[in-house]
């Protein structure tokens, strides 16, 4: 009777004893699979259409996902505010940081701040100094660049053409990227800048500074615009004047419903794609949030879009 009872309890406890470790193995597992990830979303600014449909894409892409949760924050132009956003974003304990930085140098101290505290980082569009983040996803500004200037070169064949270059934010590594580009590509050339101006990305900043550059010169061929509002902003300056008609115009960023819709309506004559990322980010974070290594940097494409393949999808740039 003694024997058949410690059997018994043995028994017991062993059934016991597997139970718990198979709900313990289920509980962790469960936990695994259905954990809830917070991705912080730090933008620059909402004040270009373009940031605008980065923070559409990165939704759009995230709601796919029944585990991650996207938190937003704009920064309205203002790199201290940004920064404070980002220090926020890490007392929070986010999983992940998605960063578009308004600039490179005062980013770059809170974003290695988060990598300090464990955070991934992606840096989206706009560089920081160095190389502590987790990974940069961007188009590359400098051949962007080049490849307009190139464009302005043959499209005047060899012959003189004065422009006004409406620069993007030059304390930007995109502006930058994209003003040094144009100028290697024009250099030897007859393309002459005669008027250069820091916009800061706006519209109504490009259209103030056109209407100085018409009252300034008789003579301008063609307006650079560092992105398509800037363009677009020079083309009303230019339309106001009654001198649209001798003036050309590019842009780049080419959203389907601005830069390309402005060369369809013939208001830009050539516009280059600035993709925005926003969905190859969240593809990336959930990599990143899974445990697999990713690379450092991801390099977009572009295409060009001007008035003779804008109806067949532009071409992609080499």
């Amino acid at each position: 009777m003694r024997k058949s009872r410690i059997v018994t309890v043995f028994m017991l406890i062993s059934i016991m004893f597997t139970s718990l470790l198979f709900a313990n193995g289920q509980s962790e597992e469960s936990t695994t699979a259905d954990k809830l990830f917070t991705i912080g979303m730090s933008q620059c600014n909402l004040g270009e259409p373009w940031r605008v449909q980065m923070n559409a894409d990165v939704k759009s892409e995230a709601d796919k996902y029944d585990n991650i949760k996207v938190i937003y924050k704009d920064a309205q132009n203002d790199t201290l505010k940004q920064r404070s956003h980002v220090e926020e974003f890490v007392s929070a304990e986010v999983d992940l940081l998605i960063i578009s930085p308004k600039e490179a140098q005062p980013l770059t101290g809170p974003v290695s701040a988060a990598m300090a505290a464990g955070i991934p980082v992606i840096v989206l569009d706009r560089a920081v100094i160095g190389d502590d983040y987790t990974q940069f996803i961007g188009a590359d500004n400098v051949i962007i660049g080049k490849a307009a200037g190139e464009w302005v070169v043959e499209t005047f064949g060899g012959k003189g053409a004065k422009v006004v270059e409406l620069m993007g934010l030059q304390t930007s590594p995109p502006g930058q990227d994209r003003h040094n580009g144009f100028r290697e590509a024009i250099k030897g050339s007859d393309v002459e800048v005669i008027f250069e101006a820091d916009v800061k990305w706006l519209e109504p900043n490009a259209r103030k500074e056109m209407e100085s550059a018409l009252s300034r010169f008789d003579d301008i061929d063609l307006v650079y615009g560092h992105n398509d509002p800037a363009a677009h902003g020079a083309y009303l300056a230019a339309k106001a004047a009654g001198r649209e008609g001798d003036i050309q115009f590019i842009g780049i960023d080419a959203l389907p419903h601005e830069g390309v819709a402005y060369v369809k309506d013939g208001i830009l004559n050539a516009t280059f794609q600035y993709p925005t990322g926003g969905n190859i980010a969240i593809q990336q974070a959930l990599k990143i949030l899974a445990g697999e290594t990713v690379e450092k940097n991801i390099t977009l494409g572009s295409r060009l879009f001007t008035t003779d393949n804008v109806d067949t999808g532009g071409v992609e740039l080499k």
